[in-house]
């Protein structure tokens, strides 16, 4: 008997059931669950018509879901989640004044990242797919896992990092530089710290597949056997911390206005998602200007001749001054993505997380085992 396909309603009821009652919670405890660096992004008419969309569209589809019979429990996941979320107050949820707390989670710049990646990406990988796969492919769970934890904890992270690179430039200030850099119009400015950015992180990334205790934590972002918006997201918290800090450091040092630095941000944001995704595009010579998704595709591709080179995550430029830049061959995609040694990592956000940590490891699953996928 063949396996039932699954329901796309039933499962975009329970995701957007299940964001909607965490975007209630956020209403409720905004000073805990909410990041204050991101709450000066969007606007309050911003949360709440997003937070209705995803009400009405959660109840519409699971409803849909279970009237045809399809996946039903994940379907009333979807729907029980949405009601529970309405009887906390909906999209009419009152707040009051958000006090200033030492520490926040960022679950709202996790719902908000989650529900408008997921808009945009997952249509556009269905139609233009390197190699046809479901969002619900295997070890999705493990990814969104990441995606989860990175998010979550953005503010922690901010504070590592801006603790970490402010010391460093507190020792190395170049007042002349710093008047120079913020001479420049900020056009520039924004080309040049992309530049230095990109510059530090491959440096950097080049050292993580080089250094065998630096690759215990890298190992794990190039563990993911499956390439698409949410696989770029599988990276140790650990390296997110050490790759933040190298590449803020340069911008910090010299001194480049923060809008340029956060246009950066902006960036970093959109290109990290769109050189994992699974998107089938011929960028042709663009291919020599910025990093496109076929290009970071064969740096994560199980082939001996790609281990080490493509460090980029901007511009190829950046590759081609290290001498690691290696254009594949026109129209080919990787064959096979992970590590080369499959055995070395085992499946599971726990699991990876502690293993860089472990000197004897005797792991019952491993990425790319049968069972795991």
């Amino acid at each position: 008997m063949s396996k039932q396909r699954r329901s796309w309603f039933a499962y975009m009821s329970a995701g957007l059931g299940l964001l909607s009652l965490l975007g209630v919670l956020c209403f409720h405890f905004p000073d805990l669950l909410t990041s204050r660096d991101f709450r000066s992004v969007y606007t309050e008419t911003f949360a709440r018509n997003t937070l209705l969309s995803g009400l009405v569209a959660a109840f519409i589809m699971g409803t849909i879901a279970i009237l045809r019979d399809r996946d039903r429990r994940v379907a009333l996941t979807g729907v029980c989640s949405a009601a529970l979320a309405v009887l906390l107050g909906g999209a009419k949820v009152e707040f009051g004044a958000i006090a200033q707390t030492p520490f926040s989670l960022g679950l709202d710049w996790f719902v908000i990242a989650l529900f408008f990646s997921a808009i945009v990406f997952v249509p556009i990988e269905r139609a233009l797919a390197v190699r046809p796969q479901s969002p619900l492919r295997p070890e999705w769970r493990t990814d969104l896992a990441y995606f989860f934890m990175s998010h979550v904890l953005v503010q922690f992270v901010l504070i590592a990092v801006t603790a970490s690179t402010s010391t460093v430039a507190s020792m190395a200030a170049f007042p002349g530089l710093k008047s120079d850099i913020q001479a420049l119009p900020l056009w520039l400015q924004f080309l040049l710290a992309v530049f230095c950015a990109d510059l530090a992180q491959a440096m950097l990334h080049r050292a993580y597949h080089n250094i065998p205790w630096l690759w215990k934590f890298h190992a794990v972002h190039h563990s993911s056997r499956h390439m698409d918006w949410l696989a770029g997201s599988r990276v140790h918290l650990v390296e997110i911390l050490l790759t933040r800090s190298a590449v803020l450091l340069p911008l910090v040092i010299v001194g480049f206005a923060p809008a340029a630095v956060n246009a950066y941000v902006i960036l970093v944001g959109i290109q990290a998602v769109l050189a994992h995704a699974n998107l089938r595009i011929n960028f042709g010579w663009l291919e020599y200007l910025i990093v496109t998704p076929r290009y970071h595709h064969w740096h994560h591709a199980r082939e001996p001749a790609y281990v080490d080179v493509n460090y980029a995550i901007h511009l190829p430029l950046v590759d081609m001054l290290m001498g690691t830049f290696k254009r594949p061959p026109a129209g080919e995609w990787p064959g096979e993505y992970g590590v080369l040694k499959l055995e070395s990592v085992p499946a599971g956000f726990l699991p990876q997380t502690l293993m860089p940590f472990q000197r004897k490891r005797d792991h019952a699953r491993y990425v790319g085992h049968p069972e795991v996928e």
